[in-house]
C-alpha cells in the first residue's frame, strides 16, 4: 500500500497542516492531461498548484477520463466536429489499488491512479477509473466522457467521484479532517460519510462546499427514485434522507444537498456570495454561505520575458514582447484559417467555455455596425473567437459554427477549434483586448481575465463576476456599462451590443492608436492589481483560513 510521504513527497507546512480531500470532476493541471472542460477545471488546476507551491496538506480526488471531454476537431466544411479519442498517460503511477463500489446495486471496480507532485508541480492527484477489465461493459463506461449525456451514466459518474473517492481515502488509511466538494458533482461522498458516523453532525463537522452556479436551474438535481436505484444514497434509505435533509419532494438537488451537509460554503465572487445567499437562504438547514473570490496560478499562466520587462517598466520591451507573442498566436491562425494576421494591428479575442448566456456573438448584434468595425481602416482591428460548447449541446454548436461561417471570407477574423490550456495561453499572450461580455449575474466569477492580464491583455468587460473587485475603469480595464435592469433581456443584449462597440470604437482603438503611453499604463497597472488578488496563492490560503481552519 502506498504510504502518505509517497503520496506527497514532501512534508507539508505546519501553516497548512489540516488535512483536505478536495473532490472535483474536473482538474486542468496540464495540457498533455485532457480532465477538464473548462472553467471549473482552470479553477481546480490552479488550487492545486498553489497549494503545491505552499506545501498546503491537500489532496485532490478526481476522475480519470478515457476519452478527456472531447477533440475538437473540424468536418470537411471546416466546422466544428466533436471527436472522442483515446487518452493514455504514462506518467500517471498505478497505485495497484483496486476497490469495488455499487453502482445500480452492482459491484463496480474502482482503480485509482496517482498524479505525483512532482509530475507537473501541483498538489498530489488521485484519478478513479473504472475501465478495467474486471469490469463489464456498462460499468468500463462509466468513466469514459466527462458529463455523460445519459442521465443513468451522469449519476454513476458522481457516484464513482463521491463514494468512491471517499473509499479510496479510507482504503489508504487517510481521514481527512475536511472534505472540501468543489462544485456538487461529489455530493454522495455525504451518504457514504453518513452510513459511517450514523449521523449529521458529524458529516457536518468535516465537510465544506464551493458553488459555482448562480442558477437554479443549472444546479443538477435527479428524481428520488433513480437515485435510490443507482444507489447514490449508500443504502440510507430514501425516507430518511429526505427526513434529515429536510428536502421533500420529487427531485434531490446537489447544491441544496451539499449545503445541508456542510459546516460552510462559498460563492466564488462577491457579487456570486450575494447571488448564493439570496437563490438558497430561504431554505432550511443550509449552512453559512460566505464569499471567496476565484484566481489562477501566476506561475503557470505568466510569460516569463513579459512579466520580467514589466516589473522593470521597459515599454519598448513590452511592445516588442507582445508582438512577438502575437505572432506565435497568429502562426496558429494562419495554420487553422489560412489568414495572415498583423502583429501591429490591435487583437481582439473572445475565448471560453462556449455557453449562451457568454453571449460569444454579441460583437455581431448589429451586423452592419459590426462590418463597419472591421473594416474600419483608421483603428483596424482584428478578431478571434474561440470556445468548447458542450457536446451535445446542439444550440452552442450551432452558435459556434454560426460565427464561424459568418467570418469565414472575412480576413482579419478567425474562429480557432481545440480550445484547452495551451491555447488558452496562447490566446491570451497573444490578444491586446480580452473581451467578456456574459448577460449580468450569469457569470459566478470567470477567471480567464485574470490570466490575460497577467500577460499584457487588457479586460473590455462588462462588471458581472470577479471584474467589479478588481476594475477601475480606463486605470486597468475598460468597464462596459451595463443596461438598465428593468429592460427584457431582447432590450438588454441589444443596449450592451450597442454599449460594446461604442467602448471599443470611441475609447479602446483611439488609445492603442493615438496614445501608447496611456494604453501602456493600463496594461501594467492592470498586470500590477491582478497579484496578489487575483493570483491561486492568495485564493488557496484563504481557502485554509476561512474554511478549512475554523
Amino acid at each position: 500500500m502506498i504510504k502518505k510521504e509517497e503520496i506527497f513527497g514532501y512534508t507539508p507546512d505546519k501553516k497548512y497542516s489540516k488535512a483536505v480531500a478536495y473532490f472535483s470532476m474536473e482538474f486542468a493541471i496540464d495540457q498533455a492531461l485532457k480532465s477538464y472542460s473548462g472553467g471549473l477545471g482552470f479553477l481546480a488546476g490552479s488550487h492545486l498548484r498553489s497549494a503545491y507551491e505552499l506545501k498546503q496538506n491537500l489532496l485532490g480526488i478526481g476522475i480519470l477520463w478515457k476519452y478527456g471531454y472531447y477533440d475538437q476537431g473540424r468536418d470537411s466544411n471546416a466546422f466544428m466536429k466533436p471527436e472522442l479519442i483515446e487518452k493514455d498517460y504514462s506518467f500517471l503511477f498505478d497505485t495497484g489499488i483496486v476497490f469495488t463500489i455499487s453502482v445500480h446495486d452492482s459491484p463496480v471496480h474502482v482503480k485509482a491512479y496517482l498524479l505525483r507532485p512532482e509530475t507537473f508541480g501541483s498538489a498530489p492527484l488521485f484519478l478513479l477509473s473504472t475501465d478495467i477489465p474486471e469490469n463489464d461493459g456498462l460499468s468500463r463506461s462509466i468513466t469514459r466522457c466527462l458529463y455523460d449525456s445519459n442521465e443513468a451514466a451522469r449519476i454513476a459518474q458522481t457516484i464513482v467521484l463521491g463514494i468512491g473517492g471517499a473509499t479510496l481515502l479510507d482504503v489508504l488509511g487517510i481521514e481527512p479532517d475536511v472534505y472540501h466538494m468543489n462544485e456538487g458533482h461529489s455530493v454522495s461522498l455525504n451518504f457514504y460519510l453518513y452510513a459511517k458516523y450514523k449521523s449529521l453532525e458529524e458529516v457536518q463537522k468535516r465537510v465544506v462546499f464551493t458553488t459555482h452556479t448562480p442558477e437554479i436551474a443549472g444546479n443538477e438535481s435527479h428524481q428520488y427514485w433513480l437515485l435510490k436505484e443507482m444507489s447514490f444514497f449508500c443504502q440510507v434509505p430514501e425516507e430518511e434522507v429526505k427526513s434529515m435533509l429536510g428536502m421533500d419532494g420529487g427531485d434531490f438537488n446537489y447544491t441544496l444537498g451539499a449545503l445541508k451537509f456542510s459546516r460552510k460554503a462559498n460563492g466564488v465572487s462577491k457579487i456570486h456570495g450575494e447571488v448564493a445567499r439570496k437563490m438558497w437562504g430561504n431554505n432550511h438547514g443550509i449552512c453559512e454561505i460566505i464569499s471567496i473570490t476565484n484566481a489562477q496560478n501566476k506561475a503557470y499562466w505568466k510569460d516569463a520575458l513579459l512579466d520580467d520587462v514589466i516589473s522593470r517598466n521597459d515599454d519598448v520591451a513590452i511592445i516588442e514582447r507582445k508582438k512577438e507573442m502575437k505572432g506565435l498566436l497568429f502562426k496558429m491562425v494562419a495554420d487553422q484559417c489560412g489568414k495572415l494576421f498583423n502583429e501591429n494591428t490591435l487583437t481582439i479575442v473572445w475565448a471560453r467555455r462556449f455557453a449562451g448566456y457568454k453571449r460569444a456573438d454579441l460583437l455581431m448584434y448589429d451586423w452592419d455596425r459590426f462590418l463597419k468595425l472591421v473594416h474600419n481602416t483608421e483603428f483596424p482591428v482584428q478578431i478571434i473567437w474561440a470556445g468548447k460548447p458542450y457536446p451535445e449541446d446542439v444550440e452552442s454548436i450551432g452558435l459556434f459554427n454560426h460565427i464561424l461561417g459568418s467570418v469565414k471570407h472575412i480576413p482579419n477574423c478567425a474562429v480557432l477549434t481545440g480550445y484547452e490550456l495551451a491555447l488558452s495561453a496562447t490566446l491570451k499572450k497573444g490578444a491586446d483586448v480580452w473581451l467578456n461580455n456574459p448577460r449580468m449575474y450569469h457569470e459566478a466569477s470567470g477567471t480567464s481575465g485574470m490570466t490575460a492580464a497577467m500577460n499584457g491583455a487588457v479586460n473590455v468587460s462588462l462588471p458581472d463576476g470577479w471584474v467589479p473587485e478588481f476594475a477601475r475603469n480606463k486605470e486597468n480595464c475598460f468597464v462596459v456599462q451595463m443596461a438598465d435592469g428593468q429592460f427584457s433581456q431582447a432590450e438588454k443584449d441589444k443596449q450592451e451590443a450597442e454599449n460594446l462597440l461604442d467602448t471599443l470604437e470611441n475609447i479602446v482603438l483611439p488609445m492603442y492608436y493615438n496614445n501608447n503611453a496611456q494604453w501602456l499604463s493600463i496594461l501594467k497597472q492592470a498586470a500590477a492589481d491582478i497579484v496578489p488578488a487575483f493570483e491561486a496563492g492568495r485564493l488557496a490560503d484563504e481557502y485554509y483560513k476561512k474554511m478549512y481552519d475554523v
